[in-house]
């Protein structure tokens, strides 16, 4: 419990393991264990510490995980990265594996991003490849797993079904998101910040949350998915502040238009500063790599629920003397997230086989 007049101190490990006994019992239906290749490109500690923290994970489960160790994770004489593109590429042509995880950071986030598209989105256990990125930045929850053999995005014509609850209709399956925001939101969804009494697609609706970071890992993709559950969003970097919403629909639009574009979030520039946004805001997620970086306590609205999802504590110590509740890691709810889409990407392949044996 926690002490008077402060606020709740959340671990992880109760969500996961929601999403543990979940996925225990999708493997105990599987028709085998599914395969997951680490790839470990650098001697950096905290991918050697994310490597290690997979396969022990993995271990427990049942699913079998292998670690390739390329560039200066197998020979210090090496360069940083090398070998690291020849070994996605042999993975990705590997029937046996089902998926990639590649530990990044390797080169800068540039040469990174190409890295991440060469990964098949067969195989993107982590959701980085441009098609589910496509499809998050549409709200696009539903795909169809052949259109993923297709260099173009999935299409957001009226071949594409309506997202009208969380079960996709038949032929089609959801969507890869990547692990670290569908986390974050998940954790918002255990501690009652979604509303589940509200329609699939707006059960974020009436709140106000501060994401500080703006990467495409975590940061964006994040305040995109919040946004499109209806959530007033104000994104944070470095030397900005903007603000995601959904976009309304517009008086005289065609049943395509509204099909087509609704309800896909819209961005903004915003004009109040930090301290005003984190004022307003019922929800602060905070993932800033830096030691030093500390929200301000002072600042934060009374009762609010605050998420550190960097490295590093980005709260001040006395964090909960202003939040209701504070969860300083989500780790244990990313991994369970990139075994749930390794389980989903098994899923795509079989349906995949499904279709041609049948054709």
């Amino acid at each position: 419990m926690a002490a008077e007049g402060k606020g709740v101190l959340l671990k992880a490990d109760a969500i996961a393991e929601t999403f543990r006994v979940e996925i225990k019992s999708a493997l105990s239906n599987a028709s085998r264990p599914p395969k997951l290749v680490g790839i470990l490109a650098t001697s950096a500690s905290p991918s050697k510490f994310y490597a290690e923290f997979t396969k022990k994970q993995c271990d427990a489960l049942g699913v079998e995980f292998v670690l390739r160790r390329t560039g200066q994770a197998a020979d210090e004489a090496l360069a940083p990265g090398e070998g690291v593109e020849e070994a996605i590429i042999e993975a990705n042509e590997d029937d046996t594996v089902d998926g990639i995880m590649v530990y990044y950071p390797i080169f800068g986030a540039q040469q990174d991003h190409y890295l991440q598209q060469i990964v098949s989105p067969f195989k993107d256990v982590e959701g980085l490849h441009f098609k589910f990125h496509y499809n998050l930045y549409h709200n696009i929850r539903f795909l169809n797993p052949k259109t993923l053999a297709s260099s173009l995005p999935t299409s957001t014509s009226n071949d594409t079904p309506p997202a009208v609850n969380d079960e996709p209709p038949p032929g089609y399956v959801k969507s890869i998101l990547p692990c670290t925001p569908l986390a974050i939101v998940k954790c918002l969804e255990y501690v009652g910040v979604y509303n589940k009494l509200l329609p699939y697609g707006d059960r974020a609706y009436g709140k106000t949350i501060t994401v500080i970071n703006r990467s495409e890992v975590v940061g964006r993709p994040l305040a995109a998915l919040l946004a499109n559950d209806g959530a007033r969003v104000f994104s944070v970097d470095i030397d900005s502040i903007q603000e995601y919403t959904k976009r309304p629909r517009q008086a005289g639009e065609s049943e395509q238009t509204q099909r087509k574009y609704f309800p896909r979030h819209v961005v903004h520039p915003a004009s109040p500063s930090l301290q005003d946004v984190l004022a307003l805001s019922d929800v602060v997620v905070s993932a800033v790599p830096s030691k030093e970086y500390k929200v301000k306590t002072a600042w934060l609205k009374d009762g609010c629920v605050c998420l550190n999802v960097a490295a590093d504590k980005n709260f001040e110590a006395d964090v909960r003397e202003k939040a209701s509740l504070y969860l300083p890691t989500i780790g244990k709810v990313t991994i369970m997230m990139l075994l749930r889409n390794l389980l989903r990407l098994q899923q795509y392949r079989s349906l995949m086989g499904d279709a041609q044996s049948s054709s």
